[in-house]
């Protein structure tokens, strides 16, 4: 796993209510309702995990959520806003514009693999409002889903024709990057086959690493915690701290993919364990406490 010191305690996803606050915490208060992404592999403290029934947060990596948002729905935002800010906004990943309520076009085109993934979903909402063009893979189930979302095209990914299809979309656009929200063997062969198609190198980042790099296809890891920690912090507060709570209020950042409750306390993390490793499409795994 992360760390070899014991007890370790996993979960980085949590939504609830605020028990107490440390000293110097301005952001938030006792009995505020709010979301967090936890960060115990970073820290080494496992105070900053999920599955516990009570959890230290930072208040950089942590935001208020309106009552219409239950816990549930919540609960399935945190990690995937970190991971899909850190690729897009990091100066090291693809470096693009910062999200907008009043977003703006820029005439570029990001290609998201995987947009009905948790994070795949959330990368879709945070381009949309930097004024990009969203081209996105999916199951034809999940177009509707994907679209719901922003994104102007999607393409079955288990289409035998989905790689010269989404060539012919991106031959004659302004491509500024790939998010790779899948980061599998098969993701990485069909963006690889792309990008030799297009004969560009193309920005992109992954959620997994790739073992298999080419010339014109050499994805970067993306970590999600490099938005919090300088010298980047002022893109985890533009995120957190700005465009989040106002964009969850007004819904312009909805809380997708939908919650999928498999069951109550703690002696339940391991059945929604299970049922995560076992594959779900537009869901995520949650479990209350």
């Amino acid at each position: 796993l992360y760390l070899n010191t014991f007890p370790f305690i996993l979960g980085r996803d949590a939504a609830g209510i605020v028990e107490d606050i440390g000293e110097g915490v301005t952001q938030f208060h006792r009995g505020q309702r709010v979301i967090a992404h936890l960060h115990s592999p970073k820290s080494g403290n496992s105070a900053h995990a999920a599955y516990q029934l009570f959890s230290l947060a930072s208040q950089s990596l942590a935001t208020p959520i309106p009552f219409h948002i239950s816990f549930e729905q919540g609960a399935v935002l945190p990690l995937a806003i970190s991971t899909s800010a850190a690729g897009l906004y990091l100066p090291e990943y693809l470096n693009l514009p910062l999200p907008s309520v009043t977003p703006e076009s820029r005439g570029k085109t990001l290609l998201v693999w995987g947009g009905a993934s948790s994070v795949g979903a959330t990368v879709i909402q945070l381009a949309v409002a930097s004024g990009l063009h969203v081209v996105t893979t999916a199951s034809h189930a999940n177009y509707e889903f994907v679209r719901s979302l922003g994104a102007a095209d999607a393409f079955d990914y288990r289409s035998p024709t989905v790689v010269m299809d989404i060539v012919t979309k991106l031959r004659h656009v302004d491509l500024c990057g790939v998010y790779d929200a899948i980061g599998e063997d098969k993701s990485f062969i069909q963006l690889a086959a792309i990008a030799e198609r297009l004969q560009k190198r193309i920005p992109a980042v992954s959620v997994h690493p790739c073992d298999t790099p080419t010339v014109l296809f050499h994805p970067k890891y993306v970590t999600s915690y490099g938005i919090a920690y300088p010298p980047n912090e002022r893109i985890g507060e533009a995120i957190w701290g700005a465009f989040v709570p106002h964009a969850l209020t007004t819904g312009q950042l909805k809380a997708k993919p939908d919650p999928v409750v498999v069951g109550h306390g703690l002696e339940n993390i391991q059945n929604g364990l299970d049922a995560q490793k076992a594959g779900v499409s537009a869901k995520k795994i949650v479990i209350t406490l």
